[in-house]
């Protein structure tokens, strides 16, 4: 094996997350993980009512940095936060959005009947 993998691959950090399932969503983890792509990787596993993150960092050829375990923990983390308040302000603003859409589409198929 060449020499950088073998570095590559023993710099590498892994962190496992749990979340219980009942509280949290799917679909929040699945968009932390994806922001953390080029930093790490992260596998989901669902085991009855939890699910478990898998982190193991990813080594970036230009900088050369690698997240600490607990620094990659609290990416995910906050990550994982950030998504959860996403999620909850679009089901809180979904009407008011599709009024908007409502609006504005109805706006467009008007002026596209007066030019006819």
């Amino acid at each position: 094996m060449p020499l950088a993998a073998k570095i590559s691959a023993a710099s590498q950090v892994e962190v496992a997350v749990d979340f219980d399932a009942r509280i949290q969503s799917l679909s929040a983890l699945d968009a932390a993980a994806y922001r953390l792509i080029g930093t790490a990787t992260c596998q989901i596993d669902q085991a009855g009512d939890r699910y478990l993150c898998r982190l193991v960092s990813s080594v970036n050829p230009q900088k050369g940095t690698v997240l600490s375990s607990a620094e990659l923990k609290e990416r995910f983390l906050n990550l994982v936060a950030d998504e959860n308040l996403r999620i909850r302000v679009a089901e809180k603003t979904e009407g008011v959005r599709n009024v908007i859409l409502a609006l504005a589409f109805g706006a467009l198929a008007a002026n596209q009947n007066d030019a006819g």
